[in-house]
């Protein structure tokens, strides 16, 4: 499969944005975990992260504008992500990673997967 120069912006947009995403969801997710629970500290950095990576998705990785829909689909594509995250976070908290580092192992699936789902939102129902 050739990738067009379209699609190619938009991954290089979309680590770019992840890149900062990821840093806000961690840092909060970081800082809360030494106080409460970590599915807790997780969810509220989830949260301040999704309110930034939607104005940020819709503007400047697809360039559309932010609409009812692509909102819609963008919550339902998030809420897919934040609960494979939650799962993948616990899975690797059981397996024994430490809440520093157990982030790693959810970033590295759940971004790819994430990519796919917004990128379906953006670009498949205009």
């Amino acid at each position: 499969m050739k990738l067009t120069k379209e699609q190619i912006g938009e991954m290089v947009r979309f680590s770019i944005v992840g890149v900062l995403i990821t840093v806000i969801h961690y840092v909060v997710y970081w800082l809360l975990q030494l106080v409460i629970n970590v599915n807790i500290a997780w969810t509220a950095g989830y949260i301040v992260g999704f309110v930034v990576n939607y104005y940020l998705s819709a503007r400047y990785i697809f360039r559309e504008k932010a609409t009812a829909q692509n909102g819609a689909g963008f919550g339902g594509a998030h809420l897919v992500n934040y609960f494979l995250q939650m799962g993948l976070l616990n899975f690797f908290l059981w397996l024994g990673w430490s809440a520093e580092w157990a982030p790693v192992g959810v970033y590295a699936i759940s971004i790819p997967v994430n990519f796919l789902l917004v990128r379906f939102v953006f670009k498949k129902l205009k």
